[in-house]
């Protein structure tokens, strides 16, 4: 059974998740300086979520902009993995390098720029259980 019902329950974790890091001043600006646009698609459910690094961002706080849905945006990186795997991920209990290698996750594009985003978004890895009880999904928290 996968971890979240529908979208819009993944979006409320996963995707205000990103919401946040966008603002954090720990990670934002990290993810800013890539100067790249990341789309991540999920699948079980299906979601997708753009991050746009290359831009100006629109909204007033925040270091980069993140489009939860379709985008016209032509990424520079696509990542495409289940839902689940994005939910392990966030708790820092999946190995980026280890599901690349294992198809859990697919990119394309340049790799190397994602590997170097890793340190900028562990923070993300404590935000990500305290925002799921925050939301009362605590029963989603991984031990």
């Amino acid at each position: 059974m996968a971890v979240f019902r529908d979208s819009e329950q993944f979006y409320a974790c996963v995707g205000e998740l990103m919401d946040r890091a966008k603002k954090d001043p720990q990670v934002g600006p990290k993810i800013a300086k890539s100067g790249i646009i990341i789309q991540f698609r999920y699948s079980n459910p299906e979601a997708m979520t753009t991050i746009n690094a290359k831009d100006k961002p629109t909204q007033q706080g925040a270091y980069c902009d993140v489009i939860h849905g379709p985008s016209d945006l032509k990424p520079d990186v696509k990542m495409t993995m289940k839902a689940d795997i994005a939910h392990a991920f966030w708790h820092g209990k999946v190995n980026l390098v280890s599901a690349l290698a294992k198809k859990d996750i697919v990119a394309q594009g340049p790799i190397p720029k994602i590997l170097k985003l890793l340190p900028a978004v562990e923070p993300l890895y404590k935000v990500y259980p305290a925002l799921l009880r925050e939301k009362g999904y605590a029963d989603l928290v991984l031990k």
